[in-house]
């Protein structure tokens, strides 16, 4: 659509930026309803990012999406933080307003999201995650906030570890993450195995309690292996894309006044060409 002298502004920051699928989202979202706007993709290196920030502030966007690198970074330049933020440790979503820079962090409630739109409820039994990083603690504390019993399991034990006696969870060496897999209901793959162009995760689901929900926070490829021996395994699947698009809707909203819906539609536009 044509844009006025009154278009809202936003867009995703990161480095690099080019393989976001933010873009598309927002861009679906902004065309079914109409709006005078534009969400655009904008590389900016880790150095520059705080003057940038200030800068698209004083430009008149409305806010931004922050992804890999900047989600540390963007905690520092915010001058209100949310409390889901400040757990996590980081920002993904900047709203600029007249009194400064807000900042949340949305893929706690996204991942929830996601798992309810998949029937798997949050709350059903103790859950695994794999990881140590950003979203591991998002995920993390929003599972816990859920009711969920959460235990940590990462490559690297003293993240683990740590990560562990911020929120109080329990935590078990890489090496036991098929053994423990009975005792939970839930697994998430917080990391970047599996990913495009990554190592594969090595995890035998063998062990996994019947009925148990696998989790992948990667969304390339739609399917991971991960994924893949779930569903083969009769177990539920819960690909990493959906909480991508349930994690995108505050932003949305608080930039451009609409609160989207997530359907099938969307979905499908947002993965047209990591389909088939």
């Amino acid at each position: 659509m044509i844009l006025s002298g009154h278009a809202r502004l936003a867009g995703v920051i990161g480095y690099p930026v080019a393989h976001s699928r933010s873009p598309r989202l927002h861009g679906t979202w902004l065309e079914r309803h109409g709006i005078d706007g534009a969400y655009l993709p904008l590389a900016i290196a880790p150095d520059d990012f705080a003057a940038c920030v200030a800068a698209l502030a004083k430009m008149g966007f409305a806010g931004a999406n922050v992804t890999i690198p900047h989600k540390e970074a963007a905690f520092a330049v915010c001058d209100r933080v949310a409390d889901s933020a400040r757990r996590a440790g980081a920002v993904n979503t900047l709203v600029f307003t007249p009194t400064g820079i807000e900042g949340a962090n949305t893929d706690g409630s996204g991942f929830l999201a996601n798992l309810r739109a998949h029937g798997v409820d949050p709350a059903a039994g103790p859950a695994l995650v794999l990881g140590a990083g950003g979203a591991a603690r998002a995920i993390a504390t929003a599972l816990q906030d859920a009711g969920a019993q959460v235990t940590l399991c990462n490559r690297s034990p003293a993240r683990a570890a740590a990560l562990a006696r911020d929120f109080g969870l329990a935590h078990i060496p890489w090496e036991a993450r098929a053994d423990a897999l009975a005792d939970h209901a839930l697994v998430v793959n917080t990391t970047s195995l599996g990913m495009a162009g990554h190592q594969s995760l090595e995890l035998d689901l063998a062990r996994a309690a019947p009925g148990m929900a696998v989790a992948d926070i990667v969304y390339v490829p739609l399917e991971t292996g991960l994924l893949a021996e779930a569903r083969a395994r009769g177990l539920v699947a819960v690909e990493g894309l959906g909480m991508l698009l349930h994690q995108a809707v505050p932003g949305f909203a608080a930039w451009f006044g609409v609160t989207p819906a997530v359907d099938d539609a969307l979905y499908r536009a947002v993965a047209a060409d990591l389909m088939g």
